[in-house]
């Protein structure tokens, strides 16, 4: 599958942000004004300014919608809510180049808060996904004590887990130990 590069680094964003609560974790990163900033610093957004508790409140709205998106039952069902939310981020395109990027299109409007912002580009990057018919690769780890978000980007659409080095690797050793005590009695 063939993705933008812009596009490639909206989805990475929607994972990250996402996976600032996987199932079953403990802390939330965005519970504080500092960790909104460190985030929007990780994933290089441009254009933040000061941000406020209201903002962070509305990043978390967002998340929410991206993480409906990824349990959605559906390619219709994703549509309607990456509709809702790009509707809602006041989607305004445009080519831009800065930064050393080439050129790229921002569907955020200009001044755009930092959840609209989110919203507009990473619902674009979603609508990508259902518009070319693979829903079905935004998935969940299906590690049981994981729960990460992912985008399944292997040319079978087989990844099972957010990290084979991680999730993967470490329940194929737990399965090989079992088979192992098993044969031995």
């Amino acid at each position: 599958m063939l993705i933008p590069h812009d596009t490639r680094i909206a989805l990475d964003l929607v994972v990250g942000l996402v996976n600032t609560t996987p199932e079953g974790a403990g802390s939330d990163p965005l519970s504080g004004i500092a960790g909104l900033y460190t985030f929007v610093q990780d994933y290089d957004v441009s254009g933040v300014g000061q941000l406020s508790e209201d903002d962070r409140t509305a990043v978390i709205g967002v998340r929410r919608q991206f993480a409906e998106v990824f349990a959605a039952p559906g390619p219709r069902a994703a549509a309607a809510l990456v509709n809702r939310l790009v509707a809602s981020a006041g989607t305004t395109p445009q080519l831009t180049d800065h930064d050393g990027y080439d050129w790229h299109v921002h569907y955020f409007a200009p001044g755009a808060s930092v959840a609209d912002h989110l919203a507009a580009d990473g619902g674009m990057a979603l609508a990508f996904i259902v518009v070319a018919g693979e829903h079905e690769r935004l998935r969940r780890c299906e590690a049981p004590d994981c729960g990460h978000a992912f985008v399944d980007l292997s040319r079978n659409r087989s990844r099972r887990y957010c990290d084979s080095r991680t999730c993967g690797n470490r329940l194929h050793v737990a399965a090989y130990r079992a088979r192992r005590k098993a044969a031995a009695g």
